[in-house]
């Protein structure tokens, strides 16, 4: 089973030094960002399992970074512990209403940290475990693993949400905009032509497995993800 990826958003060079130290040694895969705009960047990549959240940021700060993500699709139940010096009840409360998973208040000690982090990894692991299917494509979000035909397949971070996406919306058109809103989000400033070729490398990748004509051009509306088993029961209406 691969390691479960913890991304820690601080700014104080010496916390997230200390954070990755008992992380690491916890066996969690560690990403790292000093700023608020630097994880958002982060997270149009691979998403992380769980987020350590300093509230204090410079610029946008974690209690707006949170409130941010839930409101995107890709990352609205990534699950966020904040880190806070705050431990009044009404600054809890402006953070859970914010859509914080959980709370350490500093100073905390390393035991505290990981049982909090295993706790939240445990309660969002149905999600996390989660297997999407269509025909001979198998999806494991848990294990950040795409299989076609039981063969493991590489696949870049771009293309990997995208068939997630076309993998939970099958027989659904959807304009580039649209594509471009729900798998990129709304915080990035790409043009439309953009999703014909992470569409046309999606393609690329399905070929060999004579999958690639489910990603199907609907003319002057978008795309849409069609399995064999749905294509061939269209033709026999």
């Amino acid at each position: 089973m691969s390691k479960a990826t913890i991304l820690i958003i601080e700014d104080e060079a010496e916390i997230r030094d200390m954070l990755r130290f008992s992380l690491e040694r916890a066996d969690y895969q560690v990403l790292e960002a000093e700023t608020a705009e630097i994880a958002l960047e982060m997270l149009q990549g691979r998403l992380p399992d769980l987020l350590l959240v300093d509230w204090m940021l410079p610029g946008i700060s974690g209690v707006e970074l949170i409130r941010r993500l839930r409101k995107e699709e890709l990352t609205a139940a990534l699950p966020a512990i904040m880190l806070t010096a705050r431990g009044e009840e009404t600054d809890k409360l402006k953070g859970f209403d914010s859509g914080v998973d959980d709370f350490l208040t500093k100073p905390f000690s390393p035991k505290e940290l990981l049982a909090r982090i295993k706790a939240l990894l445990r309660r969002s692991g149905s999600q996390d475990s989660e297997i999407l299917t269509a025909g001979v494509i198998s999806m494991d979000l848990g294990q950040h693993q795409l299989t076609v035909s039981g063969q493991p397949v590489d696949i870049g971070p771009t293309e990997y949400r995208l068939l997630e996406f076309f993998l939970k919306k099958k027989n659904r058109v959807y304009s580039r905009e649209q594509l471009l809103d729900r798998v990129w989000g709304r915080n990035v400033y790409v043009e439309e032509r953009t999703v014909d070729v992470h569409i046309l490398r999606l393609r690329k990748l399905l070929t060999p497995y004579e999958c690639d004509k489910w990603i199907q051009t609907v003319r002057g509306a978008g795309y849409r993800f069609t399995p064999v088993e749905d294509v061939l029961l269209q033709d026999s209406k």
